[in-house]
């Protein structure tokens, strides 16, 4: 699990510095903050509120501060507790912060990222969820619960200053409420953004054009299929990208008319093809009532099969878990890994066990493992269905493209994978983050993502990302600076870009600038790294141990086996090598075993 030590791990820690005489600047008017504090305290600690320390973006209002301890470090730091419309963000006293990015520092936490606030006093500890919650004390400490497995502890010091104390939680109570109810996370805009003149391309394809799309087709070698324009104007769905691949000898009619027999629009289509010739497609469930014509049901038989004789459909869901059951499990594991956990150490790992989070991730690995045999070993077409064809399908999609696809397992190949299978397919980010307020949230993407750190530790050579890489991918989801993560759709992300006029769906092609009042720029993504991340962050992003050129001979899968799964057992001996809590998962055949079958791991394949 990638997550643990997550506080140490990524986030380059700020830098000391002794407080210097000056001014404060203008923009944050501490004067003008009620109640008054006393001019020592606004010296050491305010000064280091400016826009350049602060890195405040654009938009950004201070809504309440008090000043406080942060609690449950060694040793706990003083400062000031702030409060924003889209951030709480603790400043401690006489630091100096190295990035020049907002949210991107352990002591930030986006609105949207704040899982559950709580405020404690000496007689009682009360749980604030709504702006109607009523808190009849003046907190000694707040617990702010991250959903990234974080907790801040800050405590507040009597002397005068307690209402400061109560406005400060009742202002993240707030800010934090109307946020999710008008789901106003338009982005932010970052301060190194306005430094470049001109349009920026984005490093990764958008897939927001045809041409984007056609390059990529060429890019697989997909020869037998191509760009269907049938969804531009998003009438067939607008949970569906305005591009994507179907046969060549599909009209764009036909498609029309098959995609209404699926769910939510969602027929049949390609999602990659493997070099030696084979097809992976993904679609939605039948509508159960639907009565097809002869013709439409020729056009769905024609797309399935991709000109293939042998198709084979895989129910997704088949022996994999339902959203609750990772939703259950993601909520045992968060509270499992948190600081204040009390869970003893010797009970941690049965624990970890009874979360059921890895048997969830070994399920995904094992059903990736036989999809990818499928698509490997002989040349068929292999069709991904699910219901809503936007969680799972794209999960084991992205994971077959991993074990098959060297490629997928470089640092822009994997980007350009979840911006095409997660990000224009659909995958309803929002939603599954809870911050939409609908009960069908899970994070399916951090459980992509842990998937994806297993293949990292096991094959450690064949992938050119590291695990910190994975980390910051995972913030990304929770930081309002861009549109990449903050909608459930294409359509939506259009939308709030001002791409397309949201009442007639006609989409703009071309366009450019966001409209007025919206302080984001739409021609920013997660993938401009550098606008988010200083250079030494970035360089962390690759793996040391990377080597194209390795390569096994018996790699290619022979027959359907499985990974090697993460268990518990013979975990401890794992842990002391590595020194840290878990960096490796026992395999389910041992070394020894392998040795003597002559047949090193056929996991991942090398395309030569």
């Amino acid at each position: 699990m990638w997550w643990g030590g997550r506080g140490q791990s990524f986030n380059i820690a700020p830098q000391k510095e002794e407080p210097e005489m000056g001014e404060l600047e203008e923009d944050l008017n501490l004067s003008s903050l009620d109640p008054p504090v006393s001019e020592e305290w606004v010296y050491t600690c305010g000064q280091h509120w400016n826009g350049h320390n602060l890195a405040s973006p654009v938009g950004e209002q201070i809504l309440a501060w008090a000043p406080g301890v942060r609690k449950g470090l060694e040793p706990e730091l003083p400062g000031t507790l702030i409060c924003t419309n889209l951030r709480v963000t603790f400043q401690p006293c006489g630091w100096q912060r190295r990035q020049e990015t907002p949210l991107s520092s352990d002591y930030d936490f986006a609105l949207v990222n704040i899982g559950q606030l709580e405020a404690v006093s000496s007689l009682s500890r009360v749980q604030l969820h709504r702006p109607g919650s009523l808190l009849k004390f003046i907190p000694e400490e707040i617990l702010i619960h991250g959903r990234d497995f974080r907790l801040l502890r800050v405590g507040f010091e009597a002397g005068g200053l307690e209402p400061q104390a109560f406005q400060v939680t009742m202002a993240i109570v707030q800010a934090r409420a109307q946020s999710s109810q008008t789901q106003q996370y338009s982005g932010i805009t970052l301060s190194k953004a306005g430094q470049s003149s001109g349009s920026r391309k984005s490093p990764i394809p958008l897939l927001e054009t045809p041409e984007d799309w056609e390059t990529e087709r060429k890019k697989q070698g997909a020869n037998s299929w191509r760009v269907s324009l049938v969804n531009e104007r998003f009438d067939v769905a607008t949970s569906l990208p305005r591009y994507f691949w179907v046969p060549n000898r599909t009209l764009d009619s036909e498609v029309r008319r098959a995609f209404g027999h699926f769910h939510q629009g969602r027929g049949p289509r390609l999602s990659w093809h493997h070099p030696g010739g084979s097809d992976l497609l993904r679609c939605g469930g039948f509508y159960t009532a639907s009565d097809p014509n002869k013709e439409d049901i020729r056009s769905v038989e024609s797309m399935l099969q991709a000109g293939h004789s042998d198709v084979v459909l895989v129910d997704t869901m088949d022996e994999l878990p339902s959203l609750a059951d990772v939703q259950l499990a993601h909520l045992r594991l968060r509270a499992l890994c948190l600081p204040d956990s009390s869970v003893s150490e010797d009970k941690w790992l049965s624990a970890l066990e009874g979360t059921r989070w890895l048997d969830y991730v070994r399920s995904c690995l094992r059903k990736a493992s036989d999809i990818s045999v499928l698509v490997t070993s002989r040349v068929r077409s292999v069709v991904l269905q699910e219901r809503g064809d936007r969680d799972f399908n794209g999960l084991l999609s992205s994971l077959v493209q991993l074990l098959s696809a060297p490629e997928a397992r470089t640092l822009l190949g994997f980007q350009s994978l979840v911006q095409r299978e997660w990000v224009a397919a659909g995958h309803p980010f929002l939603t599954r983050l809870g911050v939409t307020g609908v009960s069908e949230k899970a994070p399916v993407f951090l459980l992509f993502l842990d998937c994806v750190w297993q293949l990292l530790q096991q094959f450690p050579a064949e992938f050119e990302f590291s695990e910190f890489f994975l980390l910051a991918l995972h913030d990304s989801v929770r930081v309002p600076d861009t549109l990449t993560f903050l909608r459930d759709n294409p359509w939506e992300r259009g939308k709030q870009s001002g791409q397309f006029n949201s009442y007639t769906q006609v989409y703009t092609p071309g366009y450019s600038h966001p409209p007025a009042g919206n302080s984001i720029n739409s021609q920013l993504s997660v993938w401009d790294w550098d606008l988010r991340y200083s250079n030494e962050q970035i360089l962390q992003f690759h793996n040391p141990g990377y080597d194209p050129e390795h390569c096994q001979d018996s790699w290619l899968p022979r027959q359907q086996r499985g990974l090697s799964a993460p268990t518990i057992t013979g975990l401890q001996d794992e842990l002391s090598r590595l020194q840290e809590l878990i960096k490796k998962w026992t395999p389910r055949t041992s070394p020894e075993d392998r040795s003597q079958k002559g047949d090193p791991n056929p996991i991942l394949s090398q395309s030569r």
